[in-house]
């Protein structure tokens, strides 16, 4: 019986500090619905208000092919955490440009985590906890230990592949 128990109570703890996934709540700043914390690829390219510009934006991006190969190869054992708003002209251009280039380089789809912040830039639950974000998008990519490699803060200096490879090349 105490084992059902402490089990039982585990589970209500471990719920209880389940995070929402695609939440999706009225911004006090940006006076519009936006979605907050963790998002899933679906969830975000389906939201109404990334949405109107997403799929445009991802059809009409032509990756660099000259630097796929490279890139395949430098992203197989990385991870990148993309920190965007729903609500950001930035977000709404440059995150399907990301995805297009992380679809033609074969990136794992759990290699690639989405956090949707407020219009303070703000997400719950500790999920910027020392990230230092001032600017969305902002794409951060790790090593498989979960270390900073590099980052592009709301746009790439030259282009979303170059930059990439600029980054990745550095940490080999």
């Amino acid at each position: 019986m105490k084992y059902l128990f402490t089990i039982a109570l585990g589970l209500f703890f471990f719920s209880a500090n389940a995070q929402e996934i695609n939440k999706k709540l009225e911004d006090q700043i940006k006076h519009k619905q936006i979605m907050l914390n963790e998002c899933s690829r679906e969830g975000l390219v389906t939201f109404p208000e990334f949405k109107a510009s997403y799929d445009a934006n991802y059809e009409n991006y032509k990756v660099d092919s000259a630097s796929m190969a490279q890139l395949t190869k430098l992203l197989k054992d990385k991870k990148i955490k993309v920190v965007l708003g729903t609500w950001c002209g930035d977000s709404k251009f440059q995150v399907p440009h990301f995805l297009k280039v992380t679809d033609a380089a074969k990136v794992k789809e759990d290699h690639v985590t989405f956090i949707a912040v407020d219009g303070a830039k703000k997400a719950e639950n500790g999920l910027l906890d020392n990230l230092n974000i001032t600017r969305v998008p902002t794409f951060i990519v790790t090593d498989k230990k979960g270390n900073e490699i590099g980052r592009i803060t709301e746009f790439p200096k030259k282009t979303l592949e170059l930059d990439l490879l600029e980054i990745l090349a550095a940490k080999k």
